[in-house]
């Protein structure tokens, strides 16, 4: 069986005047968190779009738990569970009247919404409409729903967006927790650094559709030694690698 479940070959995303993506390859292990990193505009919601059949690639394919797109693109669906940009619920409704909604939608047993949100730690606020949940209580909702169904891959799309810091400690927790309770395979993206370096096994950084690395954290600290970077802080040394790109670019132009 092939280590990776998320791959990419040459993935190209262009727009009329535009090129959002360029010949991205990326390899996420089955079984392992991948920090999806890069600055707004890098290209990471496209490529998390493209491989949710929510836009179409103009070049390059992509293979998903052995399956190939675009051919097997609806198996491919029923593997993900994502949460793109803030999650979207009936206010009016409960968390737990907003999970039953995807249940019956998905066909899953009942079990499944009440084993959900035990995973996220909302089973007390089960009867709470969902608009009086706080901004992380939505988050762990939008996960809930997710991963409602227990589907091989979750894809998170900024997923500590805007919440304060015990609400990101509590999705941090959560989502390093998951692996192991579901052994499901996490992409997550963000534009910092210092969040994805506390719960990531696997790093890809993007800028402008350019994937410039690739790999562990300790390769990171490697190549960041080895190009005279302060290996010591990544987070500095991440925004110095995207900065040196910018003023390649600059140079091309």
């Amino acid at each position: 069986m092939n280590n990776y479940i998320i791959e990419t070959k040459e993935l190209t995303k262009r727009y009329k005047d535009f090129t959002s993506l360029t010949n991205l390859n990326l390899h996420v292990k089955r079984g392992s968190i991948y920090g999806f990193l890069g600055p707004n505009g890098a290209g990471k919601s496209t490529t998390m779009k493209i491989l949710l059949g929510l836009i179409k690639p103009t070049g390059g394919n992509f293979m998903i738990n052995g399956k190939m797109f675009p051919k097997d693109r609806a198996a491919i669906l029923k593997d993900i569970g994502s949460m793109i940009e803030s999650p979207s619920f009936y206010a009016n409704l409960t968390g737990e009247e907003n999970l039953e909604l995807i249940r019956l939608v998905l066909h899953l047993p009942r079990q499944s919404v009440s084993d959900a949100l035990e995973l996220v730690n909302l089973t007390e606020f089960k009867d709470r409409p969902a608009k009086k949940y706080s901004l992380g209580m939505k988050q762990r909702l939008g996960i809930a729903s997710a991963l409602i169904g227990h589907p091989p891959i979750l894809i998170l799309d900024e997923p500590t967006n805007g919440l304060d810091p015990v609400g990101i400690h509590e999705i941090r927790s959560l989502i390093r927790s998951l692996p192991r309770k579901l052994g499901c395979t996490i992409l997550i993206s963000s534009h910092l650094l210092s969040e994805i370096e506390l719960v990531a096994d696997d790093i890809g950084i993007l800028n402008h559709g350019h994937l410039l690395f690739e790999g562990g954290l300790e390769d990171l600290r490697k190549q960041a030694f080895q190009n005279g970077y302060a290996a010591d802080n990544l987070e500095e040394m991440f925004l110095e690698m995207i900065d040196e790109d910018n003023q390649i670019r600059k140079g091309r132009h």
